[in-house]
Order: structure tokens, then C-alpha cells, then sequence
């Protein structure tokens, strides 16, 4: 699903105009984006957690030289789902 398609949705769904539901739909994606740039965890209720992680520098290995590199320190996002979600997933 894009996110036209998802404003679509909203906007029937909802019965907002396809502006106010483009706007909507913004709007979370950039408390969402927000939210995690600020490092704090993101709960939805019967949808699942998303948590920024710290990755420590650590070395590599190229595959195809065998040459050692240095893989920087990072961030990543990680998404565990609700139970409720992974049951709507298996029924």
C-alpha cells in the first residue's frame, strides 16, 4: 500500500476531503518520524512497538577481497508486533 492509497482509504473512510486527509495522514507519519528522532519508543495499541537502537562500530569483513572495514556506529528502527496483530496475521 502507498501512501495515496492509505489517504484514500482515510478519505473514505472518513468522509475528510482528500486535502484534510492527505494532511491527516502527514500528520501522523511526522509525530511518528518525530517521535522517534527524539529516541522515544512508539506504542500502538493492538498494532505493535517501534524502538530506535544504538549499533555499535564494529569490523567487517568484504565478502568478495576478505578485505576488514569498519562498519560505523549507527542507528537502526526496529518494529516488534502486538500479539493481537500477529493473530490477525495467522487467522
Amino acid at each position: 500500500m502507498t501512501k495515496a492509497e492509505l489517504v484514500e482509504e482515510v478519505y473514505e473512510a472518513v468522509g475528510f476531503s482528500k486535502k484534510d486527509s492527505a494532511q491527516l495522514v502527514d500528520l501522523v507519519f511526522e509525530t511518528i518520524k518525530e517521535t522517534l528522532e527524539n529516541g522515544e519508543k512508539l506504542k500502538v495499541s493492538g498494532f505493535g512497538n517501534f524502538v530506535v537502537r544504538e549499533k555499535k562500530a564494529r569490523i567487517g569483513r568484504n565478502p568478495q577481497t576478505g578485505e576488514e572495514i569498519e562498519i560505523s556506529a549507527r542507528k537502526v528502527l526496529t518494529f516488534k508486533p502486538s500479539q493481537v496483530l500477529k493473530n490477525a496475521l495467522n487467522n
